[in-house]
């Protein structure tokens, strides 16, 4: 306790000395949450010795070049001004996790093998709607790769696996613990070397097992595969739940990508999403990217301690598991996130919407299928009749059906209380003097919400979507017309509502009338009794 107080006293940060000196390797680097890992490794812990990317080439594009590129990202901007030079302790080895050896050359391999202490695995296939290969490819034979690898590293100190917490989404809580998957790993790698297309996904629902999406269930295989490394490779795998934008760093409001929370909020500011089956009293179970990326650093310096006393002791490594999660009693609710997302969607509007932007969430599914029919598809179908009119070529069905999609994915999620434990997340950073907590801050108690979520919206219009605070002006003069031209499309429809029913309603009285009198008069007319005239 008194040595901790001196470095709390002197202002210097265990994980930042923990770190110095290092030589990491990370996958997915060009990821979210990858160039967020970057660049607080290299602002915060700058003394480390190197960074390795592990780069595929993308169309047509070398690493190298890609490199150049990755650092012209806004995020490191900052950073660059500050030290300029940083950017030579990361090195790019050129490969990619669906080749074979992960696509590295002979010399690769020997480097890393001989220099890395730290692995950091984030490269994964994150999306909810793609079949069973292409998820088993790069989320479970991808990690077995890099576990073979890592077995090489003479040095290894932590190998961090970056899961999630809807891993185990047939649990009724997630506890910091190993689950069985529901196959063995090696047995579906098998299958889908072995199977075409059209076998894996005939079987693929009886492998899911319940599970909502091939996501889920290769998390929950590869978690499966780490464990079978137990006492060989110090891992501690880590279990975010829904990551979103920055809280705080490398910048408040920073956000790359339109998965989960993200593209729903594009979706309903532009007024094309007007209804979510959603139930508003379960808590958002989302953690801002900066506090997920603290807690996976703050992971690997517990788990390079414990490996240094395993080493000490002779003991052998055992698989950790961390639930990077905030409680829920600290979360805003589904109901007051998105109430409060509305709020600021009317103070920073987007410049370009096809509708004022409305509605709202459904508990129950009947309704909100009701309301997808008519505030979804008949107003798409009704402006694409429109845009073929005037030769103009047809888009906003195939908008709403791909939403629509999007929103059958998410509603899994949003209509489920889950209950993820984070006790070992709370209780490291506990552990942590007072440089280190602020430094790697993964607290959410003094968290302003509100505040946060006006950032993320901001951020969304900036980084996403490219509009800067100087269209403000004219983006609010856009939803003022829309506002408008709502009122005046709802005025215009309860008219001609309202019309149609007087003008009609006598006649269909007197129908009806007629209906019911003949009706009767059929009934009795047996008996030869006349009921009405």
């Amino acid at each position: 306790m008194e040595l901790m107080n001196n470095a709390a006293d002197s202002g210097v940060s265990e994980i930042a000395n923990y770190y110095a000196g290092k030589t990491i390797l990370i996958t997915g680097a060009t990821g979210f949450m990858g160039k967020v890992l970057v660049e607080k490794l290299l602002r915060s812990c700058s003394d480390l010795s190197a960074i390795y990317l592990l780069i595929r080439t993308k169309k047509g594009v070398e690493p190298a070049v890609r490199k150049e590129q990755y650092f012209k990202c806004v995020i490191f901007s900052k950073l660059l001004e500050k030290n300029p030079d940083i950017v030579n302790k990361v090195r790019v080895v050129k490969g990619d996790v669906l080749e074979p050896d992960l696509g590295l050359d002979t010399n690769d391999i020997n480097t890393l093998a001989s220099n890395v202490e730290i692995v950091f695995h984030c490269a994964a296939n994150v999306r909810f709607d793609q079949p069973l290969r292409p998820m088993v490819n790069m989320n479970v034979l991808g990690v077995l790769k890099v576990l073979q690898l890592a077995e090489k590293m003479a040095n290894l100190q932590a190998l961090v696996h970056v899961s999630t917490s809807y891993c185990q989404c047939n649990e009724s809580v997630l506890e910091e613990r190993a689950y069985p998957a529901p196959q063995n790993p090696f047995d579906v790698i098998r299958m889908v070397e072995t199977m075409d297309d059209a076998g894996l996904a005939e079987i693929t629902p009886k492998l899911l097992n319940g599970l909502p999406n091939t996501y889920a269930y290769s998390k929950a295989l590869s978690e499966d595969l780490i464990c079978r490394y137990n006492k060989k490779l110090p891992v501690i795998i880590t279990r975010p739940s829904i990551v979103t934008a920055a809280i705080h760093e490398p910048m408040p409001g920073w956000i790359e990508g339109v998965n989960g929370p993200t593209g729903l909020m594009i979706g309903a500011a532009r007024g094309v999403i007007r209804s979510m089956h959603c139930n508003p009293d379960f808590a958002s179970t989302v953690i801002p990217v900066d506090k997920a990326i603290n807690g996976m650093i703050l992971c690997g310096f517990k788990r390079g301690q414990a490996t240094a006393e395993s080493k000490a002791n002779s003991e052998q490594n055992q698989v950790e598991f961390c639930n990077l999660c905030i409680s829920s009693k600290a979360l805003m609710s589904w109901g007051e996130s998105i109430e409060t997302g509305r709020k600021f969607f009317y103070e920073t509007p987007l410049s370009f919407a096809l509708w004022y932007p409305g509605g709202s969430i459904k508990r129950n599914y009947y309704h909100h299928l009701f309301c997808v029919i008519f505030f979804h598809y008949l107003p798409a179908y009704f402006i694409d009749f429109w845009l073929l009119l005037f030769g103009q070529k047809p888009f906003l069905v195939n908008v709403q059906r791909k939403i629509s999609t999007g929103l059958k994915l998410l509603q899994y999620y949003t209509t489920k209380d889950w209950d993820f434990r984070n006790d070992k997340f709370q209780e490291m950073s506990h552990t942590l003097n007072a440089t280190d907590q602020e430094l790697f801050d993964t607290s959410v108690s003094q968290v302003n919400w509100e505040t946060y979520i006006s950032n993320y919206i901001r951020g969304m219009r900036t980084f996403i979507l490219g509009e800067s605070d100087a269209t403000l002006p004219y983006a609010k003069i856009v939803l003022r017309r829309l506002y408008i031209l709502d009122w005046v499309s709802k005025i215009l429809l309860f008219s001609l509502t309202f019309w149609f029913l007087w003008t009609h309603l006598d006649g269909f009285v007197e129908k009806s009338d007629a209906f019911i009198r003949a009706s009767l008069n059929s009934i009795y007319s047996e008996r030869n009794v006349t009921v009405l005239t």
